[in-house]
């Protein structure tokens, strides 16, 4: 079946734009207020006037810009700081003189925070630091002398920005770490996924022609050597990784970028696990299970019905072909156990973990593996001469087996 790529979008920025879209109006209408209630104390309102029906059409005009970083370009910036300081500067004309030394606002009034912080949304403190600097510039300019609450509104926007510039950084830096760390588990799961499939088909023909092949001897023994050194290979290849780590988008404009590969949907109503349970059935395999169904969800049950060819595998390589092997399956009100028991020789201490290092991962990937991911657990017990148990849990939880179904679509 065609695998299709799942592009999944984070931006943590995306609410700061729409709130500085919200502060742009609302400031810019809370300035026409303030001047229409303080009409008569300007000395050439006229001029006033004129500014506000161009800072009313420019934030009504210029909200697609602050939508997001993309929008919100240098040239625009620019224009919009323009347009802040042009107001500050203005002020001077227009307000008497009186009313601005005795610490009036400026013809934008706390307007002029949206723009800065805009450069800081957009480039992060060094931006900030550079409009907030041009904002202070102006307002000094504006008030003619440094006085004190002039100095203090002009640091309270200047380390403001600077702040909120400074988060945004690592608001940025932190998700695109969380990105990187959600493709990596992506990543790992479909080579966990590819591994156990290779094992479950490929590595087991291959260490069967293997066998098979030493036995005949003459060619099948050259035959089996090269299938022997195949095997090898491709486990070495199978334990160092079968996925690359995917990249990450740094694009500031839309956010972190994950891109995960994805399978088409499969069923993923219940189905009756017994019937994936019934083909290991044999002339020295017992099974015994319930009378009624045993339901789980589609892709729960495959892989537990997989786990336990696994295991039914492990028996006939480790055991030998005259080895019998016990299925039993037992449907509790929380869980679904399923024991697979034999009575070969017992696994030796120690094996199992050489094994791994080996890039073995018949136990590791297509039993362990396979219950790590639906929640559950996997629990070998072995004595050499005494035989091995494998006891598969599954929980029953619904939220479990949904996550599970969609990893597998991955």
């Amino acid at each position: 079946m065609a695998r299709r790529e799942r592009v999944i979008r984070m931006s943590v920025e995306l609410p700061l734009w729409r709130a500085l879209a919200g502060y742009r109006v609302l400031t810019m209408l809370y300035a026409v207020g303030f001047f229409a209630t303080a009409y008569d104390g300007f000395a050439r309102p006229w001029v006033a006037v004129g500014y506000y029906c161009v800072l009313f059409v420019w934030t009504l005009a210029t909200l697609p810009k602050v939508a997001n970083a993309a929008s919100c370009t240098k040239r625009f910036l620019a224009a919009d700081l323009t347009i802040a300081l042009t107001g500050i500067l203005l002020t001077t004309v227009a307000d008497a003189h009186e009313r601005i030394q005795s610490g009036g606002p400026t013809l934008p009034s706390i307007w002029t925070a949206g723009s800065v912080l805009a450069f800081a949304v957009k480039g992060g403190w060094r931006w900030a630091a550079f409009a907030s600097t041009a904002v202070a510039v102006a307002n000094l300019v504006e008030r003619g002398s440094p006085a004190r609450d002039t100095i203090h509104n002009v640091i309270l926007v200047w380390v403001a920005s600077i702040a909120i510039g400074y988060v945004v950084e690592v608001a940025r830096a932190s998700e695109r770490t969380l990105a990187r760390a959600l493709e990596i588990e992506a990543a790992t799961r479909e080579r966990e996924r590819l591994a156990r499939d290779i094992h479950d088909g490929v590595l087991q023909v291959l260490a069967m022609v293997q066998r098979r092949g030493a036995v005949l001897g003459g060619e099948a023994a050259e035959l089996g050597r090269m299938a022997g050194e195949q095997e090898v290979a491709l486990r070495t290849l199978v334990a160092g990784g079968l996925v690359p780590v995917s990249r990450v988008s740094q694009d500031a404009a839309e956010g972190a970028v994950v891109r995960a590969v994805e399978e088409p949907a499969e069923q993923t109503g219940p189905v009756d696990l017994r019937s994936l349970l019934a083909p290991f059935a044999a002339a020295r395999v017992n099974l015994a299970e319930p009378g009624a169904p045993v339901l789980l969800p589609a892709p729960a049950a495959k892989e537990l019905a997989a786990a336990v060819g696994a295991a039914l595998d492990n028996v006939r390589r480790h055991a030998g072909d005259d080895a019998r092997a016990w299925i039993l399956v037992e449907d509790e009100p929380d869980e679904v156990i399923i024991t697979v028991r034999d009575d070969g020789p017992g696994i030796p201490e120690g094996r199992l973990a050489q094994a791994e290092g080996e890039g073995r991962l018949g136990v590791a990937q297509s039993i362990r593996g396979r219950l790590r991911d639906l929640g559950g657990s996997a629990e070998l017990i072995s004595t050499p001469g005494q035989g091995t148990e494998v006891e598969l849990t599954v929980p029953k939880e619904k939220e479990k087996n949904v996550r599970r179904g969609k990893a597998e679509q991955r």
